[in-house]
């Protein structure tokens, strides 16, 4: 009887432990759980101190020795214009220009017309000062060839002299010699080029370069440049490259020119990847660094720009840099807007070195209208209209159900009107300026209508499109206007790039970016009239690894 009960207390005890073991187990897995669906966010410090931007003057000061013998020719009379200082490549990373620096006895203005091959393609610039003293930047030069330039020097008495002066540049390098330009298509009357228009090239890596109408290389840099080209107020170039091409990131975003000259270099540390991570990252998703697809230039000038904040989530954050000092002075994380479970339990793709790319930012655009800002989201099929002072909505167009959005934001859901499709997986999205009226606005996006998380199934992978839709805030529903790629068919199809853009004249270049789905080895750039008709078609091939069209621009290059 003894045995019996202290057996029973045993077994009483050993329950009690299993007990408690399993909840302890149930503990620690419910609290783990609980901690990544609910993670820990990095403050605002924290995401300034990882990112490190700060202005460098390390390019600059590699370009003092050259400025300086360009100073000093600008204050030596023996140039003329008979005599002209001349330098092709002045700022050795930009074979295609020159700079030309020479005096006039009286105050005058200059243009100039690098001679064509062909009719339409001849480039034309001028100055708009009257001055003694010319320094004359001269963009889009033939590559081998002893270029004919023709200056035109008007006097305030309105005498006109001319000279012709021959410049002489370089092969191309093997890489860009050896990219195939095929262009099947050059209507010059219908095309949007004007006097000096040509049609420039940002790469997901690699040089960006720039063709006339025949599909002659007409610019390039030799440094590498990755995603970021812009054009700003001044005239000067935004873009995102390397100190050294042979480097796996890009940490330096310059303020430049076509020459080649650097204004400002804003850098990042790079603290938001180990090693580790980088090695992972470039193994598997391509050159990469804290700063990714896209910058804008606000109306106070600063720098808004699209970032990974060195946690785990990755390319969901926005930071505005201050111009002048190169200081973050606002940080923009995109998990402390949406829901909680759009980033904590999302699964719709999946890296191999353990990032969550919920949103995948890939385009921001400001709208001067009403002081808002348009992003759009690759992961998450989404284009969405943020109030830039309070970030809060304006209007959300998504296939993702209207009552799977939090209450407070239901009421900005766009409804798609009949017979417009669901987007997915879309780049490049803008408001179009001038389209605000009545409470209506056209956007503009290219539409990989690749689904990745709420995109259209049915229609996916069977084209991709430059696209136009009119939003309409009081009926909050968003209407096709314009569209261009269906009926091209699987051909054109891409997963993944592209851009659409609206041209001065009203056509479209559209950028089928990244054809041939496997490597992507191709990209083909439309140019489309309101009506549909082509009236530029180019395809490019043989780009180099990763070298594939992430953007394509009509630019007034100068």
């Amino acid at each position: 009887m003894g045995d019996k009960l202290k057996h029973q207390k045993w077994s009483r005890w050993i329950w009690v432990l299993v007990i408690i073991i399993l909840i302890g187990i149930g503990g620690f897995y419910g609290h783990k759980v609980y901690r990544e669906s609910h993670p820990k966010l990095l403050t605002n410090t924290q995401i300034k101190s990882n990112l490190g931007v700060h202005l460098s003057n390390k390019l600059i000061s590699e370009q003092d020795n050259l400025e300086k013998n360009y100073s000093q020719a600008e204050k030596d009379s023996k140039y003329t214009t008979d005599n002209m200082f001349v330098k092709t490549n002045p700022y050795k990373t930009s074979p295609l220009t020159a700079l030309a620096i020479f005096h006039t006895d009286e105050a005058a203005k200059v243009s100039y017309t690098v001679v064509g091959k062909s009719s339409g393609t001849s480039i034309t610039n001028s100055t708009n000062k009257n001055t003694k003293k010319h320094r004359i930047n001269v963009v889009g030069l033939y590559a081998n060839t002893a270029n004919k330039v023709e200056f035109t020097i008007t006097y305030k008495d309105g005498r006109v002299e001319k000279k012709t002066v021959e410049m002489q540049t370089q092969p191309l390098p093997k890489a860009l010699a050896d990219v195939n330009i095929n262009v099947k298509m050059a209507d010059k009357k219908q095309m949007a080029i004007g006097q000096n228009g040509l049609t420039v090239f940002t790469r997901t890596t690699k040089e960006p370069f720039a063709i006339d109408a025949d599909g002659q290389i007409r610019w390039f840099s030799t440094e590498y440049n990755q995603h970021i080209f812009k054009t700003l107020k001044n005239g000067h170039l935004l873009i995102l490259r390397k100190q050294d091409n042979s480097k796996l990131v890009y940490n330096d975003l310059v303020e430049t020119n076509y020459l080649g000259k650097i204004y400002r270099n804003y850098q990042f540390s790079n603290k938001t990847s180990s090693t580790e991570n980088l090695k992972a990252k470039n193994k598997s998703d391509g050159e990469t660094t804290a700063i990714h697809h896209d910058v804008i230039e606000l109306p106070n000038g600063n720098l808004l720009a699209t970032v990974s904040d060195g946690s785990k989530f990755i390319e969901d954050t926005m930071v505005e840099i201050n111009r002048k000092t190169g200081k973050v002075a606002r940080v923009i994380d995109f998990k402390r807007i949406f829901p909680m479970d759009t980033y904590a339990q999302y699964d719709a793709t999946k890296r191999s070195d353990g990032k969550v790319d919920w949103l995948h930012q890939n385009a921001i655009n400001y709208d001067k209208k009403d002081n808002s800002i348009i992003i759009s989201s690759r992961h998450q099929d989404l284009i969405m209209k943020f109030n830039y002072k309070t970030m809060q909505p304006v209007w959300i167009l998504s296939g993702r159900d209207k009552t799977d959005w939090p209450k407070k934001w239901q009421k900005h859901v766009l409804s798609y009107a009949k017979g417009t499709t669901i987007n997915g997986g879309q780049h490049d999205a803008r408001v179009i300026a001038g389209s605000q009226k009545d409470g209506q606005e056209t956007i503009s996006f290219y539409d990989n209508n690749y689904a990745v998380s709420y995109g259209d199934k049915k229609t996916s992978g069977k084209y991709s499109a430059g696209r136009e839709l009119k939003i309409d805030l009081k009926t909050m529903t968003a209407k096709e206007v314009r569209s261009y790629g269906q009926a091209l068919g699987e051909a054109n199809f891409t997963d993944r790039i592209g851009s659409n853009r609206q041209l001065d004249n009203g056509n479209s270049l559209i950028d089928f970016g990244y054809l041939n789905a496997k490597n992507g080895d191709a990209s083909n750039i439309i140019e489309v009239t309101r009506d549909g008709y082509q009236v530029f078609n180019v395809e490019l091939s043989n780009l180099q690894s990763k070298g594939y069209v992430y953007r394509s621009y009509r630019i007034n290059i100068s």
